[in-house]
Formats: structure tokens, C-alpha cells, sequence
């Protein structure tokens, strides 16, 4: 059972609430000294690049990784000790962003001396550093963070930050409490850590299982043979090889986001419809739009048609593919994606997306997109897919295997990241609980 503290009183401050009655309320600017970094232009970040290790390791927003808390120290700019115009973030402080996406997000605990950029505030206190530190990672402060948001970009005034209440108990229990938030944190982050690497291993599982089925087929005794293309390898001996452009029509969108009174009122299927589900099914939120009629009889979506990213910031995301698992209901294909329709009689269309999902296809892509700051594929490189090309009916006996086998992988993946969320619900909850006295911590 938790062990509460004997009495509490009313803190004052509403977002805190009551604290023990030993304890005191102060603000942070009469504890901790609190201020912002140096920004570099293009010349200055030229001028400090180094992996000297004797010198100061600049850091910026980017270098925090928002869920464990760690910073890379080592992203090849640092600041000599010996001529350092910067403002340094000593060992023992911690850093948070205060303007942007990621305000309030991203904090760090450093071991190191570090220079940083102004959209980062250093906090190093007179008292234990390391217990403001969890008390900002409390429900209370995070939320009073988010209320205090202002600007078109999101951010906090240092001023602001500075006007911060904070409950603070004795020195003594401070220690005592950042002891406790150590051990505990440090089990809760190391299962995080354990389960993330499962899920990234369950993954790897679903992947190469497509892979293996879809190259390979469903007998493990088939009679195999050369492809004939080197990056395919060995095939079972009576399927075939063939490609895309032989197989299938392609279709690339012309949909804009744009709606036309004088056009047809439709749902558009969009990018991220296509990038975040394998399935296209009429559940999704499609948002509405219009169409010509040309272009709503050429990219009408129909069931068994495969949808692929088009254009992306990066290749890697070029050439993502999604099913439409259903009929759909008035629902066209949207700018920056290509809709496959398979010969029906050569290829099933759920076969083909399960093999758009391979390694081998997923590297034909990124390897043949073109681009600098945004990349494309070309039709041409699509319609010359190599594709392997098993009888009919054990393209359909593939995919059913496969349907079912990653079902059973994405319901064990859902449980896991399920069990990663109520992780982090707890390890908030027990800072907050511990850092605002509601519970007692004691030796």
C-alpha cells in the first residue's frame, strides 16, 4: 500500500494542488538559474565542426530523442574549451526545449558540459538539479506548460518559465526522491526498452515471412530453378517470372485537393491514407473533394487495386503500398499516388501487394526514385518491376497464409505496443504522484 505523508496543506497553486504540510512553495527563478543558448548560422556550424573529444559538444533540438530521454553528444560539432563565446549547460543540468513542435517534449539530463541552441533552456539549481528535473516531467507541469504556449510556432518566455511554481521538500527527502525516481524509472525504461526490441523483431519476423512465401511458395519440398534474374534468385520451378508492365495497368493520379463546384463531389483517398494503412476499407475517413468525370473513371477505386506512394520526402517512403481490401463507395484515387490494376487472369491483386511488401521490390523503389529535397518515381521504373508469378490459385492460397500469419504478428505487435503505452501512463503517473508529495518515499 502507499505510504502517504501525516498531514497536507492547500499549495496555493491550483495546477499543484495540496502538498505535504513540511513542504514549501517557491517559483524556479528564485531556485535554479534558467536560460537559453546560442544559435550558429551556416559559416559558424562550418567553423566548429570537430569530433575533438577535449572539446564542448554543441547540441540542438534535434539531437534529443523525445522518448528515452538521451542526447547525442557526438553529432560532429563541438566548441574549445579555450575559446568558447557560448553559453554552456554544465554537468548535472538538464536541457528542454521551450519553442516548437517538440516544446516541453523533449528534455535531457546531462552528464557532460554541453553549448546549445537558444531554442533549448538550461536548468541548474541550487538545490538537487536532478528533482526539478522529474518535477517537470509531472502531469501538473506538463500541463501548465501546455496552457502557457503562445506564438504562431508554440513556445514558453523564459520570463514564463521563471514565474513557474514548484513544491519542494527538504534537501534531505529531494535525495531521497531522486533515488527512488532513479531506480524506478530506470526498470520502467529498461521493459520499455526490451519491448520495443520485440516488436522491432516482430517485424523483422512479419517481413521476412512475406518475403520467404511470396519468393518461395507454400511447400517447403518444391522443386526450385533460376529465376534468371539475379536479385530474385532461385523460384519454384513452375512458377514464372514477368514484368509489372505485362501484368497490370498503371495509372498515376492527377486528383488535387482542390474542390470545383463544377465538378463531381467524391471522397478522395490520399497519401496518408495509403502510408499509414496496408488496408484501403471503407471504415476510413476519406475526406471529401471533386473530380472531373474523365478522371473519376480512370481513378475510381475499386476492390483488389493496389495503391503506391507516389512522391516523398524520402525514398525510402516511395513506392508504399496499400490493398483495397473492399468496395468503396465513391471514393477516387488522390494526388501523389499511383493506382495498379492486375490482369486478373495473370495476377491476383492481394498477391501483387504482398509482393510490393518484399525487401527486393521495396529496394527496386527506393534505389529508382529520383530527387534532391523531394524524390519521385517514374512510370517507366514501375512498369518494369520484375515479378514473380505463381498459378492463380496459389497466388490466392499465398495470400490467405499470409493474411492469417500476420494477423496473429499485428494482434501480438497491438498487445505490445499497448503494453509500452500503459508503461509510460505508470512512469508519469509515479513521478507526479512522488515529486508533488502524494506519495511518501521513504529508505
Amino acid at each position: 500500500m502507499e505510504e502517504k505523508y501525516d498531514s497536507y496543506k492547500d499549495s496555493g497553486v491550483e495546477w499543484i494542488g495540496e502538498i505535504p504540510s513540511h513542504w514549501r512553495k517557491s517559483k524556479f527563478k528564485y531556485v535554479t538559474e534558467i536560460y537559453t543558448g546560442n544559435s550558429l548560422n551556416d559559416v559558424q556550424k562550418q567553423y566548429y565542426e570537430s569530433d575533438n573529444p577535449d572539446d564542448i559538444p554543441y547540441v540542438s533540438s534535434k539531437d534529443i530523442e523525445v522518448d528515452s530521454q538521451i542526447v547525442n553528444y557526438n553529432n560532429g560539432l563541438r566548441i574549445p574549451k579555450s575559446d568558447n563565446p557560448l553559453k554552456v549547460s554544465p554537468r548535472g543540468s538538464f536541457l528542454m526545449v521551450i519553442e516548437g513542435g517538440s516544446s516541453g517534449r523533449k528534455k535531457v539530463f546531462l552528464d557532460q558540459d554541453v553549448c546549445f541552441v537558444n531554442k533549448l533552456c538550461s536548468f541548474n539549481s541550487k538545490e538537487n538539479t536532478k528533482f526539478q528535473y522529474y518535477f517537470i516531467q509531472s502531469s501538473n507541469y506538463q500541463d501548465k506548460f501546455k496552457q502557457s504556449l503562445s506564438g504562431l510556432i508554440g513556445g514558453v518566455s523564459i520570463s514564463h518559465l521563471k514565474d513557474f511554481e514548484i513544491s519542494l521538500p527538504t534537501i534531505q527527502e529531494q535525495n531521497q526522491i531522486v533515488q527512488f525516481l532513479d531506480t524506478k524509472t530506470y526498470l520502467i525504461d529498461s521493459l520499455i526498452k526490451k519491448t520495443k526490441k520485440k516488436i522491432k523483431l516482430l517485424k523483422e519476423q512479419r517481413t521476412s515471412l512475406i518475403n520467404e512465401v511470396v519468393t518461395k511458395g507454400l511447400n517447403p519440398n518444391v522443386e526450385l530453378k533460376d529465376s534468371g534474374v539475379e536479385w530474385i534468385g532461385e523460384i519454384p520451378s513452375h512458377w514464372e517470372i514477368g514484368k509489372l508492365k505485362n501484368n497490370s495497368d498503371l495509372k498515376i493520379s492527377s486528383v488535387d485537393k482542390h474542390i470545383l463546384e463544377d465538378e463531381r463531389r467524391v471522397r478522395v483517398c490520399n497519401y496518408t491514407d495509403v502510408y499509414y494503412n496496408e488496408f484501403i476499407t471503407i471504415s476510413l475517413k476519406f475526406r471529401l473533394g471533386s473530380c472531373s468525370e474523365n478522371q473519376y473513371n480512370n481513378f475510381l477505386l475499386e476492390k483488389g487495386d493496389v495503391i503506391i506512394t507516389k512522391d516523398s520526402e524520402s525514398p525510402m517512403d516511395i513506392g508504399v503500398p496499400s490493398l483495397v481490401k473492399e468496395e468503396l463507395n465513391n471514393t477516387v484515387c488522390g494526388y501523389h499516388l499511383s493506382i495498379i490494376k492486375s490482369h486478373k487472369n495473370k495476377l491476383v491483386g492481394s498477391f501483387l501487394f504482398r509482393q510490393l511488401q518484399t525487401p527486393r521490390i521495396r529496394s527496386y523503389f527506393e534505389i529508382n526514385s529520383n530527387g534532391i529535397t523531394r524524390f519521385g518515381l517514374g512510370k517507366s521504373s514501375v512498369l518494369e518491376t520484375q515479378l514473380i508469378l505463381p498459378p492463380l490459385k496459389e497466388q490466392e492460397q499465398i495470400v490467405d497464409y499470409l493474411d492469417k500469419k500476420t494477423n496473429l504478428i499485428d494482434s501480438t505487435i497491438s498487445i505490445e505496443e499497448k503494453r509500452i503505452e500503459t508503461l509510460k501512463e505508470y512512469r508519469q503517473s509515479l513521478i507526479s504522484e512522488v515529486v508533488t508529495g502524494k506519495i511518501k518515499v521513504t529508505n
